[in-house]
């Protein structure tokens, strides 16, 4: 089975709430015949409809889980090339996420959770089938300001425009963290309806680009994946909860 976040008390609901976005249920063609072979075969998968943040969590909102006693400052908190309150929260493990969701959910009473692989590109790619990215088919480098931006860290969220869904950096800025374990060959397997993931693995999912890699912004459908328990400088995550 997977494995869990520890339990915490309950707090007080005085923590940032995200601004959810619903993304409508459907059907939609997860994977890619231009990427890597962990994403093939590509496969039609159905997903419910979910509610997933407009942005990733932030150094603000990330620091009323740290003052309610929820878990140790991010690792680059007093660093200030990486601690401005609107930056995504960056070097947090999976199981810190995971600790904030269930904070989170105590807080606002409503279920949040990371979102799945599926769930992530179902959302990534805004209703639009087949496009490599969520604003079509042209490189990261034809994005306005492409050249100017992420030089020394991931950017305060937010301040690029919205893709279809309404969702912002999506894709961009940091690695957001997903529920699933990870397996290279899952697409072989995988369920047709809400597939999340296999039941045990070592490295956990993750998806979208990083302000730190050579091309900034990923293709919806490439994926990645760490050991659970690491920190790295380009990993944070954005909530998910029930539609």
């Amino acid at each position: 089975m997977p494995m869990s976040a520890p339990s915490i008390p309950p707090v007080q609901p005085n923590q940032i709430e995200a601004q959810l976005i619903r993304i409508p249920a459907g059907w939609f063609w997860m994977g890619s015949d231009a990427g890597q072979d962990n994403e093939r075969p590509v496969h039609q998968v159905w997903v419910d409809a979910f509610r997933l943040a407009s942005c990733q969590v932030t150094n603000a909102a990330y620091a009323q889980f740290v003052l309610a006693g929820g878990t140790a400052p991010a690792p680059f908190c007093d660093n200030a090339g990486f601690n401005h309150p609107e930056q995504p929260v960056i070097a947090v493990s999976w199981f810190e996420a995971a600790k904030y969701c269930e904070w989170l959910s105590l807080s606002a009473g409503l279920h949040y959770r990371l979102p799945t692989e599926a769930e992530w590109e179902r959302a990534a790619r805004g209703g639009i089938e087949n496009a490599l990215y969520p604003w079509g088919d042209a490189p990261p480098q034809s994005l306005p300001g492409y050249e100017a931006r992420w030089k020394h860290g991931p950017e305060p969220v937010g301040r690029s425009a919205p893709h279809a869904f309404g969702l912002y950096d999506i894709c961009e800025n940091v690695h957001e963290w997903c529920s699933d374990w990870y397996q290279a060959d899952f697409y072989s397997v995988s369920p047709e309806r809400n597939p999340s993931g296999p039941e045990h693995g070592v490295r956990r999912a993750s998806r979208g680009g990083s302000w730190r890699h050579h091309i900034k912004a990923s293709r919806c459908a490439a994926r990645s994946s760490i050991p659970p328990e690491f920190h790295y400088a380009d990993y944070g995550f954005r909530v998910a909860c029930e539609g």
